[in-house]
């Protein structure tokens, strides 16, 4: 038998009874900026109607005591997100404060509404966004300007604190480098970006640019490394294909395992190279040549620019870091 008993409302409730938006309701809840009379009263209105109770989260904001803070991310399992994900729970740890992750599924409006509404009942401190993809860009778009807030990406970008790695500088790094060692171009596997183009992708059109080099179009994988061994496939039938830049270390091991497939060794006849440097890069093979991204010390680096946001302190608006470039055995100059 199931159970009908009726769900207590929450603050999403209250601000669709309202006519307002969810941050809206968490102002009024917490008092944290101004609201306008007319929307206070339309929300006061609807929490008594709905007989709406402020949980011990909203309480805790009042009383301004919270230590929790909130990190939203798109994704959890990819080896980025987690490791920036333990960067920030680390160094909040250390610092006395707790850690709630909320994922954000997808980038349309009712999804991130519900993310938002689930986080804005928690007594948080602060956010940290990972804008690694369009939910996480969505997200920081939606939340309320009167909670501190950093965002992490790979793009330097206008708006809220941001600690940032430097991706189109690496990216055209390692482009450069393919291009130095004799590829006419370097064709490029991307993984889906948080906005129309991300640092990657720029890094690596400026690469081929700055040698006049053709600019092929490149290939779109999802965020499976089974994407990637579909596409290495594909490129295997390819003869003008020497060199491959891909988005992640994960998606060049599967274009290196559709290469094999097709019949096309590397680095003999295609050079494949990753990005982020995961784990598993040095113990493929062969070993990836690729771009160290120290995704642990950009969750640090988040988190330490949002305590001092915290402490009252004047915290600049972006902290950058280069990622650095890790030749192995992935690529070598092309047969003649």
């Amino acid at each position: 038998m199931g159970n009908n008993a009726p769900k207590p409302p929450v603050i999403s409730d209250v601000a669709r009874a309202a006519g307002v938006s969810v941050p809206t309701v968490s102002r009024v809840l917490n008092g944290a900026a101004y609201v306008s009379d007319e929307k206070r009263l339309k929300v006061l209105q609807a929490i008594e109607e709905l007989q709406f109770r402020p949980s011990a989260a909203a309480r805790a904001l009042v009383q301004r005591q919270p230590k929790l803070i909130a990190v939203i991310a798109g994704n959890t399992s990819q080896y980025g997100y987690a490791e920036t994900i333990r960067g920030v729970e680390e160094s909040a740890r250390a610092a006395g404060y707790t850690v709630s992750i909320t994922v954000v599924e997808s980038a349309d409006d009712e999804t991130v509404e519900r993310a938002v509404a689930l986080i804005l009942e928690q007594p948080i401190a602060g956010l940290v966004v990972l804008k690694f993809d369009p939910p996480g860009v969505a997200a920081l778009h939606r939340l309320p300007k009167s909670i501190p807030t950093v965002s992490v990406s790979g793009v330097r970008e206008t708006g809220v604190p941001q600690a940032v790695l430097a991706e189109a500088d690496a990216a055209e790094e390692l482009v450069g480098y393919l291009l130095g060692l004799g590829h006419r171009t370097v064709h490029h596997v991307r993984v889906p970006p948080s906005r129309k183009e991300d640092g990657r992708t720029t890094g690596w059109r400026r690469a081929l640019a700055a040698v006049g080099a053709d600019v092929p179009e490149p290939f779109d994988a999802t965020w499976e490394p089974e994407s990637g061994r579909l596409i290495g496939r594909e490129l295997a039938d390819r003869s003008e294909v020497t060199a491959v830049f891909c988005g992640n270390d994960e998606i060049a091991m599967g274009v290196i395992r559709g290469l094999a497939e097709g019949g096309k060794r590397v680095p003999d006849d295609v050079s494949v190279v990753g990005f982020d440097d995961h784990p598993l890069a040095r113990m493929w093979s062969p070993p990836l040549t690729t771009v160290n991204q120290d995704f642990a010390e950009l969750g640090a680096r988040a988190f330490g620019m949002l305590e001092g946001i915290l402490g009252g302190k004047r915290v600049r608006k972006f902290s950058s870091e280069r990622p650095t470039l890790v030749i192995r055995e992935s690529a070598a100059a092309p047969r003649s």
